[in-house]
């Protein structure tokens, strides 16, 4: 399977903050927040495998910064790296300003898994990290899901060789 450059896997999305969307404090709830991530995420893996993908987990979600009604959001999302049939997606949340800049809000961390027809996981291609930060998350990516894994009761601790390098062992 021929790899895909990180750029590939890019999604973009902005939505405007409305009154159904926030909370009795005029901010947006969480749970908003949480389904247009996911929907970013899912293009953005989706791209990538060119399969139809799960959501697996939310890995990690940051609240920030309170983003209030009214506010234009930007969600950028893309794969940080892609393992056998799963892939972590690193989404980044910003609050567009009057002056025509932007404010990161929050970042979250999901993973996703390409599925065939019939739901069963499948194959994805791997990912080319091109930039600094590409290349940062990447890396960092084999180490939280060692971290998941070991967590999860799938691997033992002596196995996970990136977080053993983080402590020098």
């Amino acid at each position: 399977m021929k790899p895909r450059i990180a750029k590939l896997t890019f999604a973009q999305t902005s939505k405007i903050v409305l009154p159904n969307d926030t909370n009795v404090l005029g901010n947006l709830m969480g749970g908003q927040l949480l389904n247009w991530m996911d929907i970013s995420a899912g293009i953005s893996a989706q791209r990538h495998s060119q399969r139809v993908v799960v959501t697996a987990s939310v890995n990690n979600v940051s609240f920030n910064q309170p983003i209030k009604l009214g506010d234009i959001v930007t969600i950028e999302a893309k794969v940080s790296r892609a393992f056998t049939s799963s892939m972590e997606v690193y989404l980044d949340v910003y609050i567009d300003l009057p002056n025509g800049t932007q404010k990161k809000s929050n970042e979250a961390i999901y993973t996703f898994v390409a599925v065939d027809q019939n739901g069963s996981p499948i194959e994805v291609p791997e990912l080319i990290p091109e930039t600094d930060i590409e290349k940062e998350r990447f890396a960092g990516a084999l180490r939280r899901r060692q971290l998941s894994l070991i967590l999860a009761g799938k691997m033992e601790p002596n196995e996970a060789t990136e977080l053993k390098a983080l402590f020098g062992q």
